[in-house]
């Protein structure tokens, strides 16, 4: 695993040491990067981004590289991402720690107006998270958020989010949202 583009490309990445995580390939992780890039209206240098289920923190790692002025990578086991932020030194100040069930999360301390979430596949855990960053406050209002899914796993509809892109990797599908607090 590496980093694909930006400031720190070709920076290599630790994998994980644990069973049960599944990065995203590298080949989708530079696609969505690539649409994200015409999608973010204000560029990288205005985007905070939450990396949830985050295993390896490869996205929210790559978002960095490219310029984001914020990473937050969220997980229960943070060993990995744990070592691959200490990786960027230089950019410590910009890269936040979270411990936590993203299906159960606390109120937030900030918001954000960029998430991935790449949660086991068919598990029903991208919903609950959905719905958790929504009710306790995550994400800004217009945010962009990401859902990695197994191509053939749905994601039901839920309130707040509008589904304004979906595309198709091999065996994982990426869902483009838009959160607005008015749409319910």
């Amino acid at each position: 695993m590496r980093i694909i583009g930006g400031t720190y490309r070709g920076k290599k990445l630790y994998s994980p040491e644990y069973e049960g995580v599944r990065p995203t390939s590298d080949r989708a992780r530079e696609a969505v990067f690539n649409i994200l890039a015409s999608k973010l209206n204000g560029g990288w240098a205005d985007c905070d981004m939450l990396d949830v289920f985050a295993g390896t923190g490869a996205v929210g790692l790559e978002a960095l590289s490219r310029g984001a002025r914020s990473v937050a990578l969220l997980d229960v086991n943070l060993q990995t991402a744990r070592r691959n932020a200490a990786l960027f030194a230089k950019e410590k100040d910009r890269i936040s720690l979270i411990s936590a069930d993203a299906s159960r999360l606390p109120p937030a301390m900030r918001q954000y107006n960029l998430a991935f979430l790449d949660a086991p596949y068919n598990r029903g855990l991208s919903a609950a998270a959905l719905k958790s960053l929504a009710g306790q406050g995550w994400l800004t209002d217009g945010a962009l958020v990401l859902v990695e899914l197994e191509k053939n796993e749905a994601l039901e509809s839920m309130p707040f989010f509008e589904q304004i892109d979906e595309r198709r990797y091999g065996l994982a599908k990426i869902v483009f949202l838009q959160f607005s607090t008015s749409k319910k």
